[in-house]
């Protein structure tokens, strides 16, 4: 049962109440009694179900806490208005999939007396299923000492694995991570229907993987590969290797077996051998 004390627990702002937006409700909903703001005029019944009190993004933006799940194309945009109404000493965290457009955004456009935090979950509604206990989060100490409280909430009452880094070294290593995984995906998808009958492990969890992010709005791909600076030198690469391997695998000379020759596939090792 929960039993909260709604005087004795800090308020907790959500903006943009999208798929994520409601997971990071269901698992912080316990701990902060929490708002939500979202242009979108469907969500009230979502809201209800996860205890969650919608209101305008002014009155959102006046929590203890306040969690920006925005889309970047909006990001401004939403942080110079939450910058009208925060309060002096708030916590202003993001959740975004790139981290130095929306650092650089938020260390401009915030004021100077709240504290703030620039944070990817290594997640998401598809990885969370089966709970969050273990898996990662990143966080980017932007402003103030609010990322030492945060870090250890997350640790120690949530069970994630936090990884401090950088908004810099979490794109160049996301442009990989996020990068490579949804730029294969989307290929894989395009060359769909894929197995399902005769699949191997591998290809198995290559399939795991592409549902994962399958459903993932098409805001996440585009942030990922556009408003990451470092994803087009790794999407270049990626191209240019798999070119190069087309070139080999195209150009390459195989010996035919001559006709004739008695050579058959032996059936232990699938090595070729001549029948005596």
């Amino acid at each position: 049962m929960n039993t909260k004390n709604k005087t004795q627990i800090p308020s907790l702002g959500i903006v943009g109440f999208g798929a994520f937006g409601q997971l990071a409700a269901r698992h912080l909903g316990p701990y902060f009694e929490v708002s939500a703001y979202d242009p979108s005029p469907d969500l009230g019944a979502v809201a209800q179900r996860l205890g969650v009190h919608m209101a305008p993004l002014q009155q959102v933006s006046h929590a203890d806490i306040i969690l920006i799940a925005a889309p970047v194309a909006s990001f401004e945009e939403v942080v110079g208005e939450i910058a009208v109404s925060c309060k002096p000493g708030a916590l202003i965290v993001d959740v975004g999939s790139v981290k130095v457009i929306p650092s650089d955004i938020m260390r401009r456009r915030l004021p100077m007396d709240v504290d703030i935090v620039a944070t990817h979950p290594l997640f998401g509604p598809q990885s969370a299923e089966a709970g969050i206990k273990g898996l990662k989060v990143a966080i980017c100490p932007i402003r103030g000492r609010g990322h030492t409280r945060l870090a250890a909430f997350l640790r120690k009452v949530m069970g994630l694995t936090v990884i401090v880094t950088t908004p810099e070294e979490h794109d160049q290593e996301a442009a990989v991570v996020q990068g490579l995984t949804h730029l294969i995906a989307k290929v894989l998808l395009g060359m769909g229907p894929l197995p399902t009958r005769m699949t191997t492990k591998s290809f198995d969890l290559l399939s795991e993987a592409i549902s994962m992010v399958q459903h993932d709005a098409p805001e996440v791909f585009d942030a990922i590969e556009k408003a990451n600076h470092y994803a087009e030198t790794v999407r270049r690469r990626f191209f240019d290797l798999a070119a190069n391997l087309s070139v080999e695998l195209e150009t390459a000379s195989v010996d035919p077996i001559p006709s004739g020759s008695g050579a058959v596939v032996s059936p232990v090792g699938g090595q070729m051998c001549e029948q005596r």
